[in-house]
């Protein structure tokens, strides 16, 4: 198994934008042709645009974009943005009078960040899936869905880390896969091989990790105001055939590698969400994808840590002194 750019995988393409003095972007993914997909929803507080389609009780059976931003549901309108450049290029689903692109969005929390009156629009969103096709641009780090990426805010922004957005990806055989994931939780941040603490809620001193799983278990009373800004958004891409209900396997399969890096998670304040699509024909067994899946997903939490750079004033693990 040999690691390989997220962006050999398949003729999946990426666009990021960003406003850095709003401290907000979106991390646009598209296939022309239209891709098989699935998603898995764990977190109590997702904001997301149209992601019933990919139930496998639905109709459709592939679609054509997937949204990652900020903003919360106020960033929800960049993916109109990406249908109109879409439709302007004859993409989407035919229904006989014009085509319908088929764009699923999912946004995270960062309107504490920067500008909390600023947010993805459609605007952005068309520029991203611009830039998708003419000049692809992802890259790890503060860019795209990333930008205002921040963790471990149990007890508040002043105690967080910044993060961003990340991708991993490896190849097995003929077998590709791979995830990019916007890190912005809720909890501390894991290495899943070794266990120790890279990223998450600090001490009031700021000099050194706090844990927010201790700072959780001081006690059992009811917290009516407990911070909710939150949520860890993933695509798991893979060149492996499969339809979208063994997508939406994969995608729970991922979810995996959320809780071995990620603690707390799953939570009722954080929105998370994995996607998984399909964009290949490679035979390859469902269970190893999901495994791989897993794997790719915490890799990628740590390259959107440690690719990060301090902003806003929230540090990044690359500044830490300790």
């Amino acid at each position: 198994m040999k690691e390989i750019s997220i962006n050999d995988i398949g003729p999946l393409r990426i666009g990021q934008t960003e406003n850095r003095e709003a401290g907000t972007g979106c991390t646009v993914f598209v296939f022309d042709e239209g891709m098989h997909a699935g998603l898995d929803i764990r977190g109590g507080g997702p904001a997301s645009r149209e992601t019933p389609l990919l139930s496998p009780l639905t109709a459709a059976q592939r679609i054509h974009s997937i949204v990652l931003a900020g903003g919360s549901a106020y960033g929800l309108s960049a993916a109109s943005g990406v249908m109109k450049y879409l439709a302007e290029h004859d993409i989407g689903f035919d229904v006989g009078v014009t085509k319908v692109p088929l764009v699923v969005q999912s946004n995270l929390f960062d309107l504490t960040v920067g500008d909390a009156f600023t947010y993805p629009d459609e605007e952005m969103g068309y520029e991203a899936a611009r830039l998708a096709f003419e000049a692809p641009n992802y890259r790890d780090g503060n860019f795209g869905a990333g930008c205002g990426a921040t963790v471990g805010k149990l007890c508040g922004m002043e105690r967080c880390m910044k993060t961003g957005i990340g991708s991993f990806a490896v190849q097995l055989g003929e077998l590709k896969i791979g995830a990019v994931v916007a890190v912005n939780a809720l909890g501390d941040i894991f290495d899943w091989k070794n266990g120790q603490q890279i990223a998450g809620m600090l001490t009031e001193d700021g000099k050194s990790f706090a844990s927010s799983p201790d700072e959780m278990r001081k006690s059992i009373e009811v917290v009516s105001n407990r911070f909710v800004e939150n949520t860890t958004l993933g695509v798991i891409i893979t060149n492996a055939r499969f339809h979208k209900g063994s997508l939406c396997k994969i995608a729970g399969m991922g979810h995996d590698g959320y809780a071995r890096s990620i603690r707390p998670v799953h939570t009722s304040l954080d929105g998370d969400s994995i996607y998984a699509v399909s964009v290949g024909d490679v035979a390859a067994d469902r269970e190893v994808v999901g495994l791989l899946a897993a794997e790719v997903i915490s890799e990628a939490i740590i390259r959107a840590v440690s690719s990060a750079d301090s902003a806003y004033g929230f540090p990044a693990a690359k500044d830490l002194e300790f």
